[in-house]
């Protein structure tokens, strides 16, 4: 049986802590660059664009967003600037945007800080999402857990996939037991729905475990760590593997366990590099591979994460095996 310390605490604190999913990038970006690209000198003048009076012609929304999406930044800000200066929230979404990730235009966050929050209280739930995020941070403007909480209901409520997850986590740090879970589940359905994968783990975690509804759900537990598995998600990988490993509600499928051990670690994962290099060490779900053991040991080693038995195992290997194991991890870059 492959031994599984530690991981229930690591995987409680995925579901509860807060923002520890990914955060997405509010707008697509584009992916042909056109001659207007990236800003090359690195600090630009700000382009001069005076506001429109309501008299002047101002140009059309999706003028400013198509130059955005042909990787014409500075164009996409210029033709953004005077529709954000006559209050179009999406305009104004879009030029925080420019000036958060310096495309076309020198970077200032805090510029891009300012140009959110107008938006964020003109209703964009874009922008109100990633306000929440700066209030959150406290480095361009004032921390205010309250006031973002509040904005990222918002975003939440009028349909921000991510927003609903990050909500959702919050629903259950701040409340305690099943009140917060049974908050929660919604905004979770909603954001899985969506496509947002790491609520497909989320909700993995409160089907297994029962939170918030009236029992568990083995089955559905089940179907949400799969599709988390297969969408990239590595602590489902590395759990959905444990349970393939251990027989957990099914028979044992070692070899299925050594694949999922595998995916998750050239992401990078040193659970699953330790445990991958237990398994072709011992020959679990395959051949025995010595060298390739000893490579995800010495990476999971280098990053921190050491183990008696593997030590000495490798200390085990012959000289010239040892000398390979090496080489391949110093060669090894996450995928």
């Amino acid at each position: 049986m492959i031994a599984k310390p530690g991981f229930f605490q690591c995987f409680r604190n995925k579901l509860i802590g807060l923002f520890c999913g990914l955060i997405i990038s509010l707008i697509v970006p584009s992916i042909g660059l056109g001659e207007e690209t990236q800003n090359q000198s690195g600090n630009p003048e700000k382009p001069e664009t005076p506001p429109l009076t309501n008299t002047e012609t101002a140009p059309l929304p999706n003028q400013a967003y198509g130059a955005y999406q042909r990787g014409q930044y500075l164009t996409a800000f210029k033709l953004a600037l005077p529709l954000a200066n006559l209050g179009d929230p999406a305009a104004q979404t879009l030029i925080a945007e420019l000036y958060e990730k310096g495309l076309g235009i020198a970077r200032n966050k805090k510029e891009a800080t300012a140009w959110y929050e107008i938006a964020a209280n003109a209703g964009n739930r874009e922008a109100q999402f990633s306000f929440a995020i700066k209030l959150l941070e406290g480095k361009y403007i004032k921390e205010d857990r309250k006031r973002a909480m509040k904005l990222m209901q918002s975003a939440a409520d009028a349909g921000h996939s991510v927003a609903m997850y990050n909500y959702a986590q919050q629903l259950i740090s701040n409340n305690p037991g099943s009140k917060g879970f049974k908050a929660a589940i919604p905004y979770l359905e909603k954001s899985a729905s969506a496509g947002v994968v790491d609520a497909y783990y989320a909700l993995s975690q409160v089907y297994d475990s029962g939170m918030g509804l009236k029992s568990p759900d083995a089955a559905k537990a089940k179907t949400w760590l799969l599709k988390a598995a297969h969408g990239g998600v590595d602590t489902a990988q590395i759990e959905l593997a444990l349970q393939l490993a251990n027989g957990k509600g099914e028979s044992k499928d070692e070899k299925s366990a050594r694949n999922w051990f595998q995916r998750a670690a050239l992401t990078g994962n040193v659970i699953a590099q330790n445990r991958l290099a237990h398994m072709l060490a011992r020959g679990m779900g395959g051949p025995v591979n010595a060298v390739q053991s000893a490579k995800w040991y010495i990476l999971a080693r280098r990053a921190g994460h050491t183990d008696f038995r593997l030590d000495d195992f490798l200390d085990s290997l012959s000289r010239e095996d040892r000398a390979k194991a090496l080489d391949a991890a110093n060669h090894w870059r996450p995928r």
